[in-house]
């Protein structure tokens, strides 16, 4: 096996504004901003082992072993200090599920897992190691919060701990405690960030204002200056946050008809989940792609488009649209770290003559919404500072109130193109856990060694049956890959 690929490692300091806002909503659990992943394996993995990988990745890369140190009253965003107190057993855990270990227990398991939230005050990723799976089989439950890096940035983390082959030597164990040692040495001053006395923190976080873009800097400084004097101005802030956020979102109130679109099923919003997964041929999707004209995520968002119309027209329910978002990368680099992505709103027709058309108007929505996505964050970025200043409660209430008109989001990853293996264990397929953050789902889809994975991550109060969704989503897609290969273009 050739030696594993160095990446540059992209973290700052401090986290940027998209970040800290991601952090922040976060404190209401329905807008849980981060994923996890649960890895299928043909066997246990080795834990020893999988431990000590974990282990060097930590000592490698310093993000594992720094947590969250917040800023004077969000005038500037958390900043990332190392952990002395840093607890590897914390985060990399072990254990067995009851008999008879079916697929639907271990997600159920990784679900609770994946609900329960991060101690804010440690590292924010965990590992669980799961035994028991039925056949023999073994898993592995990952999570890593939203502000440590985005779905591509995982990816390539976890080139850390996966392997080309089954019996790939085990490296020599780095000494984990003398690196934090030497990291808290070289941290500012020393000196842990409890340490630092009120006023200094309060000249650090105004320090930061003052060097933020000259925009957002000049209204922060002279708004909060002024809040004690006049409240009012709090709720004018907060009513130009919602009037922006309104805006941004103004494309999923109604059709081209002016008729209001979105589920009318799908309406109520919880903190609990539930997930499905469908696997289908890698293969047959870029052909489907290339005989009906669309790429691989053309196909996926028609697939996931058909079977939500399918479920709906089941209930003897009509749509005018459905409410959907996809993600563009705005990444320029192969580092592991930071967020460089942008979440793009369109909305996705509620009806369909057939799968061909169907295909052709959610590609031309997804490119017309693609090409004003840019490259700066998109309306994520454009906000965030805004939002950063707003009070927590009014925060989270705008947040809820803009992801309850979305129906749906989607994602889209590229795997490994070929098997690879945990410590021993062959990887026999990964299901992400996208963020559902008070949408009523995510739909999130990751290709890996000839297949495409999609992970169905359901709030069950919206979606009161997540597995006929299911079911209705996986037949939509059979008749969609089936409409292409009798397709006349299809030779």
């Amino acid at each position: 096996m050739t030696a594993p690929r160095q990446r540059e490692l992209r973290f700052d300091a401090k986290m940027s504004d998209a970040e800290a806002l991601m952090w922040t909503i976060e404190k209401d659990p329905w807008l849980n901003p981060s994923g996890a992943t649960v890895s299928v394996l043909d066997k246990p993995l080795d834990f020893a082992a999988f431990r000590t990988r974990i282990n060097n990745a930590v000592a490698e890369i310093p993000r594992l072993r720094e947590r969250v140190v917040p800023g004077f009253g969000r005038l500037a965003p958390p900043t990332w200090q190392p952990d002395a107190e840093l607890d590897l057993d914390y985060h990399i855990r072990h254990i067995g599920l009851p008999a008879p270990g079916s697929e639907r227990q271990l997600y159920d398991l990784c679900t609770r897992l994946y609900e329960d939230p991060y101690d804010r005050t440690r590292p924010l990723w965990m590992f669980v190691v799961i035994d028991g799976l039925e056949g023999g089989k073994g898993a592995l439950f990952s999570k890593m919060h939203h502000t440590v890096t985005d779905g591509m940035g995982a990816l390539r983390l976890s080139e850390k701990y996966l392997e080309l082959t089954a019996d790939e030597p085990v490296p020599a164990e780095i000494d984990l405690a003398a690196v934090i040692t030497e990291s808290l040495t070289a941290s500012e001053g020393n000196k842990p960030p409890e340490s630092t006395t009120p006023s200094e923190n309060l000249f650090r976080s105004l320090e930061h204002v003052v060097k933020r873009q000259a925009g957002i800097a000049k209204r922060a400084v002279g708004e909060v200056a002024t809040w004690a004097g006049d409240p009012q101005q709090v709720v004018d802030l907060a009513e130009d946050a919602v009037a922006s956020a309104r805006s941004t979102a103004s494309q999923l109130a109604q059709d081209g008809n002016g008729e209001p679109v979105g589920s009318p099923l799908w309406t109520d919003r919880s903190r609990r989940r539930h997930l499905e997964s469908i696997t289908i041929p890698l293969d047959d999707v870029k052909a489907t792609g290339r005989v009906l004209g669309g790429s691989v995520n053309d196909v996926f968002v028609t697939g996931v488009t058909m079977g939500a119309i399918d479920y709906h027209a089941k209930r003897n329910v009509s749509l005018a649209g459905l409410n959907a978002s996809f993600v563009v990368s705005t990444r320029q680099d192969t580092a592991i770290g930071g967020n460089a992505f942008s979440p793009t709103l369109v909305t996705v027709p509620g009806a369909y003559r057939s799968p061909e058309s169907l295909l052709v108007d959610v590609r031309d929505r997804m490119a017309e919404r693609r090409a004003g996505a840019g490259h700066g964050g998109g309306a994520m970025g454009a906000l965030a500072g805004l939002a950063n200043l707003l009070p927590t409660s009014v925060l989270t209430q705008v947040a809820r109130s803009q992801a309850a008109r979305l129906d749906v989001a989607t994602s889209n990853l590229r795997g490994a193109p070929i098997p690879v293996y945990m410590s021993g264990a062959l990887v026999e397929k990964m299901v992400i856990m996208g963020p559902v953050a008070g949408t009523a789902m995510n739909v999130t889809t990751m290709s890996y060694a000839g297949d495409l994975v999609i992970g169905m991550f359901v709030d069950p109060v919206a979606v009161d049956d997540p597995a006929d969704l299911c079911a209705c989503v996986e037949a939509a897609f059979q008749r969609l890959l089936a409409t292409a290969q009798t397709s006349p273009t299809a030779g």
